[in-house]
């Protein structure tokens, strides 16, 4: 029995030493607004150490304002992160208009709301099974005005 635990303990002890992939929200942007919603995309970087590519198995997303979730979601099978590399992966949330103005009443003329992004990044790393990467990032989203609508209109047909 001792040679098993010594054993369990080691595999652990080498499990825990194990790197692993690391990621990080480098940014949040207004992306699009449509008539029911605005959209914002969160960039993540996820860097491999591994000589192989891991799978992502999804990515979980919450976006809070005012200690209330203004949206949540999941993003199933995002893709691959290079191995030996760098990914960038781009998230997008999507924020009901309803929410946002209500927001917008409740916090004034400004037009910012601060935020906080939780995403979690379940990746797939072989032998031990799935892992999530917990990431939070707070910054101030700038509301969407009428504007915007058509900017980001015109800001599209230049790109």
């Amino acid at each position: 029995m001792d040679l098993v635990d010594k054993a369990k303990n080691f595999v652990a002890e080498k499990v825990a030493d194990m790197k692993t992939p690391e990621a990080n929200i480098n940014d949040v942007d207004f992306k699009s607004l449509s008539f029911g919603s605005a959209e914002y995309l969160a960039k993540v970087s996820v860097t491999n150490p591994y000589a192989v590519p891991l799978p992502i198995c999804e990515i979980k997303y919450s976006l809070k304002s005012a200690e209330r979730e203004i949206a949540s979601g999941t993003i199933p099978d995002p893709g691959n992160i290079k191995a030996n590399d760098t990914t960038m992966l781009d998230v997008p949330v999507k924020v009901l208009h309803s929410v946002l103005m209500s927001l917008a009443r409740d916090i004034g003329a400004d037009w910012d709301i601060d935020y906080q992004l939780d995403l979690g990044l379940i990746i797939d790393l072989p032998v031990v099974g799935n892992i999530t990467i917990p990431l939070s990032y707070k910054g101030e989203i700038k509301l969407p005005t009428i504007s915007d609508m058509f900017s980001s209109k015109s800001s599209d047909a230049d790109s």
